[in-house]
């Protein structure tokens, strides 16, 4: 799947395999909030590092990440997630 930036940069969705997801998946520490429900994102940095360097196709080097934006982060985040979390769910069992 390719998708485009709100900053006008185009990327690429890497078709993971379902034990890299499962990677990503279990990366994501939520911090709660007052009420029990998940917040915030632990180590938010790292985490969103870790989605970008194993969801995109195509350059994820440290020279790559430094021309991103935080809010270009958080989108491919943002798409990453939806991608990720939604993948097998097509079929789900009975």
């Amino acid at each position: 799947m390719e998708f485009k930036l709100k900053s006008g940069r185009k990327l690429k969705v890497k078709d993971i395999s379902i034990d890299e997801r499962d990677e990503l998946m279990d990366s994501i520490k939520w911090k709660s909030g007052n009420d029990g429900q998940p917040a915030q994102i632990e180590m938010m940095h790292s985490t969103m590092t870790k989605w970008i360097r194993i969801g995109i196709d195509g350059d994820t080097s440290d020279d790559f990440l430094k021309q991103l934006t935080f809010e270009d982060k958080v989108e491919i985040f943002s798409v990453l997630q939806g991608e990720f979390m939604s993948s097998g769910e097509e079929k789900a069992s009975k």
